[in-house]
């Protein structure tokens, strides 16, 4: 539709044209222009330009959100220490040790020892991510107002002061892209005790990284007195794993009812547990078994599924009266 504007020496304007927004735009940065000399006004731009290609490649709300999305997978991953050999002795013919000796020759008081301090540091790290990625969000968003001011001059003023804080902020990315992998575990006292004449081999200990154990959601499903779960683990180790598997009856009304509950290994993962009550609610968690080499592991998945209503009952029958320990059964699928 159009619009007859008058007063203004314009016979009309398109309100429903994009390009009358477009217009308005380059007659502010006209009037800014006009605030500074040409000079003054090129390097302006070229600043601004530079800041914005920085905004949107280095510092790019996609490529936190990203870190943000790592971040969270890391507070769920497990962690391990790794012993590894540092290097043989020159002219040393023996084979290579292999982690499974070495854990013969460390210091089993030692080792827990290690562990502890992997643990701490293994926090550390997390809670130093944590303070890095907040860095950066707070830093765009100063940046971003920096870009907002409608009045170019104080950002020619403090441009000395904005280099200094891209660099900062490129600093702090790199440590936090370095953080991300754990690294070698500081060792102030020898974990191999003395072993008489026998070479004591030189190690580094390491810290890996577990992805965390997931429940598929879609794959688990509840039926009337058994359920049948799925998990998985985004990168799959080489060797297969051992997992935990517990659930327990969510409010539970009568003392024989608290039995519905246990603890479960699986070497797979898949696995159905029969024998459950109908149109009940159960809880269930999934983790790797245990390990000698775990010092870590902030987080477990868990989930709840309700068991689907029985046929209605005749007046002689009674679940209470057919309850009698759960059993479970392997998956076949």
């Amino acid at each position: 539709m159009n619009f007859q504007v008058t007063g203004l020496g314009l016979d009309k304007m398109k309100l429903d044209s994009p390009q009358s927004f477009l217009d308005q735009e380059e007659v502010e940065e006209a009037e800014d222009g006009q605030l500074l000399e040409p000079e003054a006004w090129r390097t302006y731009v070229e600043r601004r330009n530079a800041l914005q290609e920085f905004l949107t490649s280095d510092l790019s709300p996609h490529l936190l959100k990203r870190h943000h999305a790592r971040m969270e997978l890391l507070k769920k991953c497990s962690y391990y220490i790794e012993i590894l050999p540092k290097h043989l002795a020159l002219g040393d013919q023996n084979p290579l040790v292999l982690p499974t000796t070495m854990f013969q020759l460390i210091d089993p008081w030692k080792f827990q020892r290690m562990k502890k301090v992997g643990a701490a540091q293994t926090k550390i790290q997390l809670l130093l991510l944590g303070d890095l990625l907040e860095q950066l969000d707070h830093g765009r968003s100063e940046l971003d107002a920096l870009l907002e001011s409608p009045d170019p001059r104080p950002f020619l003023a403090g441009w000395g002061l904005v280099e200094q804080r891209l660099a900062d902020l490129s600093a702090v990315m790199d440590s936090f892209l370095a953080m991300m992998v754990p690294g070698r575990l500081h060792v102030k006292h020898r974990l191999v005790s003395d072993i008489g004449a026998t070479k004591i081999p030189h190690i580094r200990l390491m810290l890996s990284t577990k992805m965390p154990v997931m429940f598929d959601r879609k794959e688990s499903v509840a039926h009337q007195d058994w359920v049948s779960l799925r998990w998985f683990v985004t990168i799959q180790q080489a060797v297969p794993e051992q997992f935990e598997l517990r659930y327990k009856l969510l409010d539970p009304r009568t003392q024989q009812e608290c039995m519905q509950c246990g603890i479960i290994p699986v070497a797979a993962c898949a696995f159905d547990i029969r024998n459950l009550l109908p149109n009940r609610a159960y809880k269930f968690t999934v983790k790797r078994a245990e390990s000698y080499t775990l010092v870590y592991e902030p987080w477990r998945d868990s989930l709840t599924l309700h068991t689907r209503p029985g046929p209605p009952e005749g007046p002689a029958s009674s679940w209470l009266g057919k309850l009698g320990p759960s059993l479970t059964a392997p998956s076949e699928r």
